[in-house]
């Protein structure tokens, strides 16, 4: 079984059964704990289900569109073929001053890497996408919103903060995301990939999605070994990534399983 397997369902059987249940914004009821962590050493397995199939392209093409494009314009992740941020498009095509756009306007992936080159003991080295001032203009408020950045023995770890988690469509999505995300930074410094922590500050299940998580949860002893990672080695500039650069090897899964978003 895949660690990241073993982890996420414990998170969600902890939920289940220990959940507080009660309402929120969308209308549809959660049962919710606070404060769930997951960690993966990255040089030793790639973090992505294998109890159900998880579309890491999506995954990626999402990754891209934030991190590398640096783009709130849902219509240029359209054209990527991805259509996840279809219903919080506003009417001028954007979700707002959300996730790239506050990347871009602090060039925070710039003096990131800058700073991971040149003085990678730095202990301030955040990337923050709660910006105070223009959570008012934002489609949806940023649920992973936070990493923070080590470098110890030539590792990259990051930690990645999560306001709230949708246990059952967006942390799969997440903690691969930002397990890609820490190995093209890894590449593009010269360092290798560390620990990556993945905290929930509020993981919920959402109640139209139980059935779903218990019928993952019977696949348990079914789970099978993660793939591995490949990232094209001849790329060092983080902004010439593309999706086709990005590929699992040997990725084997026991099948989608159905799960409708609240908006």
């Amino acid at each position: 079984m895949s660690l990241a397997d073993r982890q996420y369902l414990q998170i969600v059987e902890d939920v289940l059964a220990k959940g507080y249940f009660d309402q929120n914004r969308t209308g549809v009821p959660t049962y919710k704990l606070p404060h769930q962590i997951m960690q993966f050493d990255l040089e030793k397995e790639f973090p992505i289900l294998t109890t159900k199939f998880v579309a890491f392209k999506t995954a990626v093409k999402e990754l891209l569109w934030i991190w590398q494009l640096q783009s709130n314009d849902v219509r240029v992740l359209q054209e990527m073929g991805c259509h996840i941020w279809d219903e919080w498009m506003l009417e001028d095509g954007t979700i707002g001053k959300a996730y790239g756009y506050q990347i871009k306007k602090y060039r925070q992936v710039d003096k990131l890497i800058e700073t991971l080159k040149t003085n990678p003991q730095d202990r301030r080295m955040i990337v923050n996408l709660w910006n105070i001032e223009d959570l008012p203009e934002m489609a949806l408020q940023p649920c992973a919103f936070l990493t923070l950045w080590d470098v110890t023995d030539g590792r990259l770890n990051c930690m990645l903060v999560q306001r709230s988690g949708d246990i059952g469509l967006g942390v799969p999505f997440n903690m691969t995301q930002y397990a890609v995300l820490v190995h093209l930074i890894a590449q593009v410094t010269d360092l290798r990939p560390g620990l990556f922590t993945h905290v929930i500050n509020n993981a919920h299940i959402y109640e139209n999605h139980v059935e779903a998580l218990k019928l993952q949860l019977s696949r348990r002893e079914e789970a099978l070994p993660a793939p591995k990672l490949i990232i094209n080695p001849e790329i060092k500039d983080f902004y010439k990534f593309t999706p086709d650069d990005i590929k699992l090897d040997d990725y084997k899964h026991l099948g989608k399983i159905e799960m409708e978003v609240a908006v």
